[in-house]
């Protein structure tokens, strides 16, 4: 068989479907707790989705490790805690659910080749390397400034 030709419409499979995700809106309302575990819970699921595709339309490219990078860092409580956020596959947390962001933590960047950069907060000075998505979470949560709380919801309300 030829590899490099393309297979008919009906031989492919379908891709997988766009996930249903909580609603935003009705978080906020709630309050930065709700809030922040929601954008946890979207992020997850729309990354997830994402790889997914990808791996189904294009298997032979690989596809950067943000979802395990996302599953370790939501299961450390003390980032669980931030408003993530992600930019340029890279996972950032912020103290703050509201735009202008308060980033005090280290950023996580997945490489293609499996491995993850830790970069300085709102810098791109390395901190460190990573093999697994459990170090660089580990890395992140050494580097949590003390006295360091839940997200809030503007800025001004930051203590510490």
């Amino acid at each position: 068989m030829n590899d490099n030709v393309d297979v008919p419409v009906a031989e492919k499979r379908p891709l997988p479907p766009r996930p249903v995700l909580p609603d935003l809106a009705a978080a906020r309302r709630l309050g930065p707790a709700e809030f922040v575990e929601v954008s946890w819970q979207r992020l997850l699921l729309s990354w997830r989705a994402m790889r997914d595709h990808q791996l189904e339309s294009r298997p032979d490219r690989p596809y950067p490790p943000i979802v395990p990078l996302l599953e370790a860092a939501y299961a450390e409580p003390r980032l669980r805690q931030l408003h993530p956020f992600t930019s340029h596959h890279s996972l950032n947390l912020s103290s703050c659910t509201e735009f202008p962001y308060l980033v005090r933590v280290p950023a996580v960047d997945p490489l293609p080749d499996g491995r993850f950069r830790v970069r300085l907060a709102r810098s791109a000075g390395v901190l460190g390397w990573a093999d697994t998505a459990e170090e660089a979470v580990a890395l992140v949560a050494a580097h949590i400034p003390p006295g360091l709380g839940p997200a809030v919801t503007r800025a001004e309300d930051v203590s510490g």
